[in-house]
């Protein structure tokens, strides 16, 4: 890079940083009143806090926080971020009130002080929601001593502990030096779940009732560290009559009953925590605990997303923010994207309905005491509420030396504020559905969830963000309720599906929906067993022959290709064989863009498949080579019958399957042309139906929505986040953008505002039925209102 050019960037760095902080210190000045104001009216609005409560903020407490807490401070800065609700310490691993439990761990340094009370107090004053934060994962070992049946214990009968200075998290590791904090883990199934943590909430009602619970440690044990207590030992052979499993095996009956058992009691504990909470503090003092937006990770937890997000009156998500490295297999050097927040927000409201509010703590350090660059915080917290998630700042510990994680909260959230009439009572504009299920994610994935089944699914979508195709998530289970919403159902990897699910998508194509699917869709049944065939072979003109191709070593590198039909002819520019055509013929729409070329490549794992008579081959595979010496490496076998693609119409309904895993390699290998087509396929299979169009550069994260007499659309530039590795350090604008979008005939429109740049937008163009106009530049991101 040149000096000039170097300058220039670094410049340009510095103004963005200038700009934060003077719009920070503004609102420090002069916010505080607005504010003030807004919280007091959200409070007064009718219907219950969960559904009028958007903006969140939250200081993690310490025990040290008690010695100097500067409340003053805080009150200013919950005013100037205008949040309407504010998450405090109340209990469980540590009490911040003086609780008359012996055994419930107090602040170190509280000395008889109540500063969960003050602050809950202080919020009252400022009018704001309050959520009572528990944490009932752990606990120090004099409560261990006294009830150790109530704690998780290995086969071996050794207790669950976590901590340990610069330690990992051993199993019967002796506590050390008295800063050297060791945590014993509680079972879900015993006395402290169901008799304690109740006593202890309705302890903290009595003490200074707060709105509502959240706790983001609610779910006891993962399926990776089973649990041999007492407790669970007697309830497991109560359920099932069997003894808990010794190991974990899949295919062992007891094992399976184990996670179904396991899933069934977090349902249970959330049902007896938030009764509890009803109970002694009325209708509206709801517990809701914490969920992640990673559903592999839910699985693995025992969270069951889709009966949580329907039972929540209020989705908490702790998700804090993007990956260090993504879902590839380890050592790939894969970033998790800021698309995987927008995507947890459709997938969330899909199941909870786009009705419920479901905020994301987006924290501003990393790690706990250092702040995390502007930007990376930034695009965390556009991506969120593009995807319909409300903002929720999180600070750990009430004392921050790096004050430079106080410069992005106020600008984005006044901003939230400002706008947020467009951002939330809104339902997504999409007809591509892309559907997924937990069961896919455990009974398929298993123990590779992210490589077999996630791997897929965030190829599939970053296809589509790539491609600028709004979409949105389909829970398997509810295909028959959402399918009238969407002209295009996506089946990436669906592996696992029920009898039902598949019905569901049976019926679905027979009332002219398109499908699009890929590599082992409905090929196992809801428990990852094996079918014979795939369930839906005759939906996709293909029958499983058994055999399956590469790839021949774990990196997924193997020079195998796939070749496009028919071939490119002689007028396309190149050395001659001999037997090219002498012109090229018209290929299918799913292969636009790549006419210069014969083949693709892809490294991947091909399902042989015999195709229908009905159906037409559009990629067919080509075997792996070798690759050295270079003087070695040429195709073996350069022409297969064997399928890559296939495509068929019937009765209305476009359908493409594909036995090539694109979806995965995209994912892993970030290959453009996988990308492409994909994006092909897709559009393909649409048809005419999908609502916008986005021409210009860059990677853009588009988000559609109506809402009453209105359109909103998010363009969230994802340019940088696809350039670098995290953390993001630098913002990178690009434009100009030229938008089409179809405007639904009841929708009547005036004005088109754009709430980021608020610049004006001249000319807007309407022709039958669509509107199209010119972004000039996009930062970090875009709303445009049609109202």
């Amino acid at each position: 890079m040149d000096s000039t050019k170097k300058n220039v960037e670094l410049e340009s760095r510095r103004d963005f940083l200038k700009m934060t902080a003077a719009a920070s210190l503004a609102a420090s000045v002069g916010g505080l009143m607005p504010g003030e104001a807004h919280s007091q009216a959200a409070r007064s609005t009718g219907g219950p806090w969960y559904k009028r409560t958007y903006r969140w903020g939250q200081i993690n407490l310490n025990e040290q926080d008690p010695l100097h807490y500067d409340m003053q401070w805080w009150r200013s800065y919950w005013k100037r971020t205008q949040i309407q609700g504010v998450i405090i310490n109340a209990g469980g691993i540590v009490a911040f009130y003086p609780s008359k439990d012996p055994l419930h761990h107090q602040a170190r340094f509280l000395n008889g002080g109540d500063l969960y009370g003050d602050l809950v107090r202080a919020a009252r004053a400022d009018g704001l929601t309050v959520f009572a934060r528990m944490d009932c994962g752990s606990a120090f070992e004099p409560f261990y001593k006294a009830h150790p049946d109530w704690f998780a214990m290995t086969v071996e009968g050794k207790p669950y502990v976590v901590g340990g200075r610069g330690g990992d998290p051993a199993v019967g590791m002796a506590p050390g030096e008295d800063d050297d904090v060791v945590l014993y883990t509680t079972c879900i199934n015993g006395p402290y779940y169901d008799e304690y943590i109740p006593k202890i909430l309705r302890e903290i009602i009595a003490h200074e009732k707060p709105d509502g619970f959240t706790d983001n440690h609610w779910a006891g044990q993962g399926r990776d560290s089973m649990c041999y207590c007492v407790n669970c030992k007697s309830k497991f052979r109560q359920a099932s009559g069997k003894d808990l499993p010794a190991r974990k095996d899949w295919n062992d009956p007891v094992y399976r009953q184990w996670i179904e058992w396991s899933h069934k009691r977090r349902l249970e504990t959330w049902d007896l925590f938030t009764n509890t909470t009803k109970a002694a503090g009325g209708p509206d003092c709801i517990w809701s605990g914490m969920l992640s937006g990673n559903f592999v990770q839910a699985a693995s937890s025992f969270r069951d997303m889709k009966e949580l997000c329907e039972r929540a009156d209020i989705i908490m998500l702790d998700q804090q923010g993007r990956a260090s490295s993504g879902f590839g297999p380890p050592g790939t050097g894969l970033n998790g994207g800021f698309q995987e927040n927008g995507d947890t927000g459709k997938r969330v409201h899909g199941l909870g309905g786009w009705d419920k509010i479901a905020p994301e703590s987006m924290a501003t350090y990393g790690p706990r005491k250092a702040a995390r660059p502007i930007p990376e915080v930034r695009m965390w917290m556009v991506e969120g509420v593009a995807g319909g998630i409300a903002p929720w700042w999180h600070h750990v510990g009430g004392y921050q030396e790096d004050r430079r994680q106080f410069l992005v909260t106020a600008p984005f959230f006044q901003w939230y504020a400002k706008h947020q009439q467009y951002l939330i009572n809104r339902e997504p504009i999409a007809t591509v559905g892309i559907v997924y299920s937990e069961r896919n994610f455990e009974w398929y994935g298993r123990d590779d969830g992210n490589y077999l089944a996630l791997a897929p699914y965030n190829g599939m979508i970053q296809a589509l963000i790539r491609a600028r195709i709004p979409y949105v998530a389909v829970h398997a289970d509810n295909i028959d309720r959402d399918a009238n919403k969407v002209s295009l159902l996506v089946l990436p990897n669906l592996a696992s599906m029920s009898n039902s699910q598949v019905e569901s998508v049976q019926r679905f194509v027979s009332k002219g929906g398109s499908l699009v699917a890929t590599d082992e869709t409905s090929l196992y049944d809801e428990y990852g067993d094996r079918r014979p065939d795939f369930a839906l072979g005759d939906v996709f003109g293909a029958k499983y022959t058994g055999k399956r191709v590469g790839p021949h070593n774990a990196s997924g590198l193997d020079h195998s290709y796939l070749r496009l039909t028919p071939d490119a002819g002689q007028d396309v520019d190149g050395p001659r064989h001999g037997n090219e055509p002498p012109r090229s013929a018209a290929r299918h729409p799913a292969l636009r863009g790549f006419e210069e070329t014969n083949i693709l490549t892809f490294g991947g794992v091909l399902h042989e498949v015999k195709p229908a008579q009905d159906t037409t081959v559009l990629l067919t595979f080509v075997p792996v080579f070798p690759t050295n010496p270079p003087e070695n490496s040429w195709m073996r076998t350069p022409r297969t019958q064997i399928p890559g693609l296939l495509v068929r119409e019937q009765k209305g309904a476009r359908i493409a399957y594909l036995p090539a895993d694109i979806d995965r390699r995209y994912e892993q290998g970030n290959i453009p042309d996988h990308g492409d087509l994909l994006g092909n396929v897709v559009r393909w299979a649409a048809k005419d139906t999908i609502p916008l169009e986005v021409r210009g550069p860059g990677l853009i994260d588009c988000h559609l929505y109506r809402q009453q007499d209105r359109l909103v659309l998010h363009l969230v530039n994802l340019t940088s986040a696809g350039t670098w590795r995290t953390p993001v350090e630098e913002l990178i604008p690009v434009g100009p953008l030229t938008v089409r979008m179809k405007v639904p005939e009841e929708v009547t429109w005036k004005r088109l505002l754009l709430t980021v740049s608020a610049e004006t937008v001249m000319p807007v163009h309407q022709k039958g039925g669509w509107v199209q106009f010119e972004v000039k530049s996009v930062l970090d991101h875009e709303v445009v209102v049609l109202e």
